[in-house]
């Protein structure tokens, strides 16, 4: 994993997140974690293809994606419904697009999966790589942007 393919991910997080919601994130200290695993109850996940390969996930508390839902839709959300899940299904798919956005820019040919929404804690997803982790801190509550991307090998030559 190359922290220049991190560096997308956080950029477009905050971005996202401060257009949407109006709240200025800001950033934690950057961690490896080795083993790639829900860490929060509410975990949005995006698969990334093509020269670039791996797993985006957002990671958060339930009441965080409650609260993040109801800044998206305008009205408060007492629970994790349907609407809000669509919301936060949306935030991730927003925040991975603009990443690829960036990567793109750079040379890359990648593509992102349609985002899925885990509820639950230390549920394990397989990675071929560690995944960087960095918290960005809202006025919403934590969330935890895990990223494990490698480059493809077949495709890598391609890039200068």
């Amino acid at each position: 994993m190359k922290a220049e393919h991190m560096e997308p991910f956080v950029s477009a997080a905050f971005s996202v997140m401060q257009m949407l919601t109006g709240d200025v994130p800001t950033r934690g200290s950057l961690s490896l974690r080795t083993t790639t695993f829900t860490s929060e109850q509410v975990t949005i996940m995006a698969g990334v293809n093509g020269d670039v390969e791996g797993m985006a996930m957002y990671g958060m508390s339930t009441e965080t994606a409650k609260q993040i839902a109801g800044a998206m839709i305008g009205s408060e959300v007492p629970k994790l419904d349907e609407m809000a899940m669509s919301a936060i299904s949306e935030l991730g798919n927003m925040i991975t697009g603009n990443a690829t956005t960036l990567i793109s820019q750079k040379g890359y040919d990648v593509d992102i999966t349609p985002p899925s929404v885990i509820r639950g804690e230390q549920v394990e997803v397989s990675t071929r790589v560690p995944a960087i982790v960095v918290p960005m801190n809202t006025q919403f509550g934590k969330v935890e942007i895990n990223v494990a991307l490698a480059e493809n090998t077949s495709a890598s030559s391609k890039v200068a």
